[in-house]
């Protein structure tokens, strides 16, 4: 559970700027999106084969000089 505390002189502005940081520290709203539409296991295999494609795609390009 994330838990703002605040001073008496603090605003609401600060305490929204501090809890969404912590919201995205904590990787709360990404799980959250992750677990909004079911995905079937073959489907998230497909996807987890095309993220470590894109990635080794990545790396390679990085290393090659023009």
């Amino acid at each position: 559970m994330i838990e703002v505390r605040l001073s008496d002189t603090d605003s609401l502005e600060r305490a929204l700027k501090v809890f969404k940081k912590k919201l995205q520290k904590s990787g709360l709203l990404r799980e959250l999106r992750r677990r909004r539409h079911y995905v079937k296991p073959s489907e998230a295999r497909a996807l987890k084969t095309a993220a470590a494609q894109r990635r080794a795609r990545k790396k390679t390009d990085t290393k090659e000089t023009w």
